[in-house]
């Protein structure tokens, strides 16, 4: 994908965020891998007004910021550039608040495995995150450590965090956490869930192999 080509298709995929009711204003930010550098959404800009121009580009290599562009990056672009940098089989990173993950990030919890689906997240469940100040190293340590052996996680009283081989499976990832988020939020309320056992998520894992999941199915 040319430089150009990858600049709208962020663009795309920030507007999808609130298209899809994952976010809200200009509170979430997409980033993808691009050689060496990052291009990631710029700082306060609303997706309907953002164009591929707007994109804000980071050298993956650099520790200071330094960035290129018109409009500054997000403030989140510490913990999209390590998280690119720790994770060489991701290309793209989404953030966002959508309500139903946001809700137990406020709480701290930890999405446990209530549902199949969470092997799609590449463990037994869905880790929260410590808090930390937005934009800080701080926040990036923990969220790397929350990723650790996962694709998702949650930040206490922030949001969450999907990452991906493509923008395609980061932004699917981050709609199929949304939904178990809320699926585990509602299940709270009628006395909790039964949760699966670790052989039976190793089994779906397997399964989701055999069944082709390198591809997200539903996505543009």
């Amino acid at each position: 994908m040319t430089k150009k080509t990858l600049r709208q298709a962020i663009v795309e995929a920030a507007r999808a965020l609130n298209a899809l009711g994952l976010n809200q204003g200009t509170s979430g930010n997409v980033s993808a891998r691009h050689g060496k550098a990052m291009l990631i959404t710029p700082s306060a800009t609303p997706y309907e007004r953002m164009r591929a121009g707007d994109i804000a580009e980071m050298p993956l290599g650099d520790d200071d910021g330094a960035w290129k562009g018109p409009l500054k990056p997000s403030t989140e672009w510490r913990f999209h550039r390590d998280i690119l940098r720790a994770r060489p089989e991701f290309n793209a990173v989404v953030h966002a608040h959508p309500s139903f993950c946001t809700a137990l990030a406020i709480a701290r919890r930890p999405i446990p495995a209530c549902h199949y689906m969470i092997a799609a997240f590449g463990g037994t469940d869905v880790r929260c995150a410590p808090y930390a100040t937005f934009g800080t190293e701080a926040l990036s340590a923990h969220a790397l450590a929350a990723l650790e052996g996962r694709s998702a996680c949650l930040l206490a009283n922030h949001g969450m965090i999907a990452c991906g081989e493509s923008l395609d499976k980061a932004l699917w990832r981050a709609v199929e956490l949304e939904t178990i988020a809320r699926q585990y939020h509602h299940s709270l309320l009628i006395g909790g869930p039964v949760l699966l056992s670790d052989d039976e998520i190793a089994a779906t894992a397997e399964k989701f192999g055999a069944y082709g999941l390198r591809e997200a199915k539903g996505t543009r």
